[in-house]
């Protein structure tokens, strides 16, 4: 004869209250949550300020670069190939006291140069821009104030002066160009080029 089956003692395992979590009082509640929330904000608006710095700094850097570059005035050297072709400025082989001078923003370019050459390394450099010397005006000092007090430039010194500008249809160059002649056998050219991308 076959004794009814007793009932199993429940396992501990499946005692009830066991592994339940207990109620959160609300104190350390809010605190959770509040500590959740502190998280959230830093994770996201830490990021989103810096953005914020970084595009107002942007924006102004164009204006700072060329008032900061404004202040250094020339560099002794010749500019790279790439900015004498950029800006077409085909200074003369075997010229020297050469220098130069970039300013860059969104709206305009600048190369700014200066060199002593022959007068036939003048005559190379006039027919490399397409113009000649007799395109040279006595007293015309083309190059503005504005782009003399950026380079350092100060065209009341010996003379005689002579200057022309070469204007081109964009996104070609336009060429201011000013020669010193005070030495009639090596003249002192300054040209400033620009261009608007």
């Amino acid at each position: 004869m076959m004794l009814p089956r007793q009932p199993s003692s429940p396992d501990a395992s499946e005692a009830p209250g066991r592994g339940a979590r207990p109620a959160e009082d609300r104190g350390r509640m809010i605190r959770r949550r509040a500590l959740t929330l502190l998280t959230i904000v830093l994770l996201i608006g830490i990021p989103a300020g810096y953005l914020v710095i970084s595009a107002n700094q942007s924006r102004d850097s164009g204006k700072d670069k060329e008032a900061k570059y404004s202040a250094t005035g020339l560099t002794i050297g010749w500019p790279s190939k790439v900015q004498r072709r950029l800006y077409q400025i085909p200074i003369p082989a075997g010229s020297r006291s050469v220098a130069y001078y970039e300013t860059n923003n969104y709206k305009v370019s600048r190369l700014y140069a200066q060199f002593v050459t022959s007068n036939k390394g003048l005559g190379t450099f006039l027919k490399n821009i397409d113009r000649t010397a007799s395109d040279l005006k006595k007293n015309d000092l083309a190059i503005s104030d504005r782009d003399q007090q950026v380079a350092g430039w100060n065209f009341t010194g010996p003379g005689p002066w002579y200057g022309l500008t070469h204007g081109q249809q964009d996104p070609s160059p336009t060429q201011t160009v000013v020669v010193n002649r005070s030495n009639p056998d090596h003249p002192m050219v300054y040209v400033v080029s620009t261009t608007h991308p």
